[in-house]
């Protein structure tokens, strides 16, 4: 995100103001660290952490002004950080899965963090390493898919709506049945991954977003299939592009996500659908096996330093759970209606349950089926 970044300076000042921070040591840049943690006991271990995210999902100095996280890590610590995307939660879990890739880090969302906790993909936490986790809200600890905190730290927290294009659209958005209409055919966009489309179907049809029987399954593929055709391409990062750049109308995404985009282009706006959707924390988790565990809780835990957290969240647009990074940002972003909205727009709203094998497989099929197929 280019346009609400803070001078380094103001924001360090801004951050050892908040009563209960305690600014400790800085890094090579001048990032404020928290007091009495050894950031640099394995500045001459010539260790290199795997960390895996979301693409465009944190502070990487790109604009010229923001903090490059993973450099500032780097020159704090002495840790080489390898840092490569993924673009689908399913992506992810199918790399890690099959063995080929190992990874230290890795930032999945709620549903899927409880399923790779099922099947033993992540190793429990160590959290006398990651003392900033008392830095998380408690409303987001203790949640279903990590009820006991044995696994994760959240990182980012957000929910699924309507971004559309204001020159392109005059009708009112506030019905998922707007990415079915055909006045818009060849304008829509649509998630490009099972789990978030099925979701928006199912909502559409007035049923949970977490389907329990095979036949709801069919009856989302059916209203799948017939929104083929009003429908431009299916994207995941490619929608920043086509949105940025006016080449679609209306596209379901992300809330951080569409503050960037809006940032970039002003014609587009945002919008939550009346029948409901999402709410997703994604978190951080260190993998089963990871061969660097507590120089990885090390990363997780500068993650969760205040002005790491300010400057990823100032960068990607997702909302903070850390409470000290939420009072140190500009009033324009926590007065934002879309990073922090009304209660009424979050008590309409659903989290991902980790559906089992047997509906998550028959939910790849018919996704696939629904696009192999001819129109």
């Amino acid at each position: 995100m280019k346009v609400r970044k803070l001078a380094a300076a103001l924001l360090a000042l801004a951050i050892c103001a908040l009563p209960l921070a305690g600014c400790g040591g800085t890094g090579a840049q001048g990032v404020e660290v928290e007091p009495g943690y050894d950031y640099e006991r394995f500045a001459d271990a010539g260790i290199t952490l795997n960390v895996y995210n979301w693409g465009e999902y944190i502070s990487d100095g790109t604009d010229g002004e923001s903090m490059d996280v993973n450099a500032e890590f780097e020159a704090l610590t002495g840790i080489k950080v390898n840092y490569t995307t993924f673009d689908t939660n399913e992506a992810m879990y199918a790399k890690l899965k099959s063995g080929g890739a190992s990874y230290d880090v890795i930032i999945p969302s709620d549903y899927m963090i409880g399923k790779m906790a099922s099947e033993d993909m992540l190793a429990p936490l160590d959290f006398a390493n990651i003392p900033n986790f008392e830095l998380i809200g408690e409303e987001y600890k203790n949640q279903a898919y990590d009820p006991d905190n044995l696994y994760s730290v959240p990182y980012t927290w957000g929910y699924v709506g309507i971004i559309y294009n204001t020159t392109m659209v005059d009708d009112v958005v506030d019905s998922w049945d707007i990415l079915w209409d055909e006045k818009y055919a060849g304008d829509v966009l649509m998630f490009d991954n099972s789990r978030d489309a099925f979701a928006i179907a199912l909502k559409r049809m007035g049923e949970s977003m977490n389907p329990t029987t095979t036949s709801q399954i069919d009856h989302a593929a059916v209203e799948l299939s017939a929104q083929r055709r009003v429908v431009q391409a299916y994207v995941m990062d490619q929608i920043f592009d086509k949105m940025e750049g006016g080449e679609a109308a209306l596209a379901p995404y992300y809330a951080g996500d569409a503050i960037t985009m809006i940032e970039e282009n002003p014609d587009l706006a945002f919008a939550v659908p009346k029948e409901g959707t999402n709410y997703f924390v994604d978190a951080m988790c260190v993998p089963a096996g990871s061969a660097n565990k507590e120089a990885a809780e090390m990363y997780i835990n500068f993650m969760c330093e205040t002005a790491v957290a300010v400057e990823n969240c100032l960068a990607i647009g997702y909302s903070t759970p850390q409470v000290r990074a939420e009072v140190a940002l500009p009033d324009d972003v926590k007065n934002n209606p879309i990073a922090y909205p009304p209660v009424e727009v979050l008590d309409n709203t659903e989290t991902f349950t980790v559906l089992s094998d047997e509906l998550n497989a028959y939910m790849d099929k018919a996704w696939s089926d629904m696009r192999a197929a001819p129109q």
